[in-house]
C-alpha cells in the first residue's frame, strides 16, 4: 500500500519534515516515490507548502495518509474537515449468563 506520510529532515533538535509519498514497507527516511510538500513546525505559525494538485491526484490513486499528514491537508482544506472515517468497532463480547 502507497502512504503519504513525513521524512524527517533537518539537524539535531531543529527538525523539518517532507511530506512524501512511499510504499509502507520503506523505512521512515528511506526510499520515497514523489515529495508533496514540507512542513516546518519550529515557526511560528508552523509553515506548510503542500502542491494541491499533487496531493489530490495521490489521493485519488488510493494512497492513504498518516493521521498527522491528514490532519495537515485539513488545515490546508485539501481534504475537507467533515470528512471522517468511520470508526473501527472492536469485538463485541459477549454476556456470560
Amino acid at each position: 500500500m502507497v502512504k503519504i506520510r513525513l521524512t524527517r529532515m533537518g539537524d539535531k533538535k531543529s527538525p523539518f519534515y517532507r511530506i512524501v509519498v512511499a510504499d509502507e514497507r520503506s523505512p521512515r527516511d528511506g526510499r520515497f516515490i514523489d515529495i508533496v510538500g514540507t512542513y516546518n513546525p519550529l515557526t511560528n505559525p508552523a509553515e506548510i507548502k503542500i502542491d494541491a494538485e499533487k496531493a489530490k491526484q495521490w489521493l485519488k490513486n488510493g494512497a492513504q495518509p498518516t493521521d498527522t499528514v491528514k490532519s495537515l491537508f485539513i488545515q490546508q482544506e485539501i481534504i475537507p474537515a467533515g470528512k471522517k472515517a468511520p470508526a473501527k468497532t472492536g469485538k463485541k463480547k459477549a454476556n456470560k449468563e
